[in-house]
């Protein structure tokens, strides 16, 4: 049986999706867990984490570990995971995952592979698979003359089980002590977006606009849809460099990789960078007006008609029957 840390990412008292589904699986798989997290309210994810089995949970909760500095993470989540004596290391492929990692890996000099979209566990033996060339193909990755894997699992690949109950069972908790040493880089501000929506790598439904649009006026069209079905919008490259949005909706290669349960392009032709970032969908809905658009090629169900025509039909639809 192999002992495996996964660092938990959480908001308010909710632990992330990606975190929920690296914590089945290693439930699912009968492995020895340990957990760890940082910031205020850390130290209260205790309960949900016994559901999962988790033995011990390393944790700090300084108020300025509210806001993600590389330093102070990375000496803090090395020191975890060498107490932890972890054979295998877990977390998302989220921004915060993908620029942690790495130095934690060249701190404790192992290797590690980020955005993965299947994992198998069976005891020391771990088996994931990642995407290659824009999603065209893809890899099974195994690590050899490293100490333990750190494997980084792109959100909404694995399934969840839900808590249904608190466990009486909670895990140990070790607080951790932030170590002295003068950092170099300070957070002076972090400016909060006004969405409420969730992260686009994080959501289960995401309606995106490309070039079809028109014009960034035309996107309410696109918000009209995603609050009919409790979904978030996203945008396509030429979009966010038109100005239209800003670049925090950006879908693809140079943006942000996603795979929600239902994907509905609108207006998009369906460029090579965009399917990278969006190919690992479950169900693509396109909207093109375009019979020959490529994003047709993609799509689990293709409309071939005006956005404007289709997008507002559509939301109408969905209202009744969410109603």
């Amino acid at each position: 049986m192999a002992k495996v840390f996964v660092f938990c990412e959480f908001s308010g008292d909710n632990l992330k999706k990606g975190s929920l589904e690296l914590l089945t699986a290693v439930k699912k798989a009968g492995q020895d867990l340990v957990t760890g997290a940082l910031g205020p309210g850390s130290d209260q994810l205790q309960k949900v984490l016994g559901f999962y089995g988790s033995s011990t949970h390393y944790c700090n909760t300084s108020e300025d570990l509210g806001n993600y500095n590389s330093e102070t993470y990375c000496h803090l989540v090395t020191q975890m995971i060498k107490e932890s004596g972890a054979s295998v290391v877990l977390s998302s492929s989220s921004l915060l995952g993908r620029d942690l990692f790495p130095r934690v890996a060249a701190r404790l000099d192992t290797g590690v592979i980020s955005d993965c979209t299947e994992l198998n566990l069976d005891g020391e033996n771990i088996q994931v698979r990642r995407p290659l060339y824009s999603g065209k193909c893809s890899a099974a990755v195994e690590f050899k003359n490293s100490p333990f894997p750190i494997v980084l699992m792109r959100p909404n690949q694995l399934p969840v089980e839900t808590p249904t109950e608190s466990s009486d069972r909670a895990p140990e908790l070790r607080p951790l002590e932030k170590s002295e040493t003068p950092l170099r880089t300070l957070i002076k501000e972090v400016v909060q977006g006004t969405s409420e929506k969730l992260d686009l790598t994080e959501a289960n439904i995401i309606v995106s606009g490309g070039r079809g649009m028109g014009g960034p006026e035309n996107f309410k069209v696109l918000e009209e849809l995603a609050a009919a079905l409790g979904a978030t919008v996203g945008a396509s490259r030429a979009v966010v460099d038109a100005g239209w949005v800003p670049h925090n909706m950006q879908v693809g290669q140079t943006g942000k990789t996603v795979a929600p349960t239902l994907y509905i392009a609108c207006g998009i032709s369906g460029a090579i960078q965009h399917l990278a970032g969006m190919s690992g969908s479950k169900v693509i809905v396109a909207i093109n007006k375009d019979p020959e658009a490529p994003i047709f090629q993609k799509a689990t169900y293709g409309v071939v008609g005006d956005v404007f025509e289709v997008v507002p039909k559509l939301t109408e639809e969905f209202k009744k029957i969410l109603a």
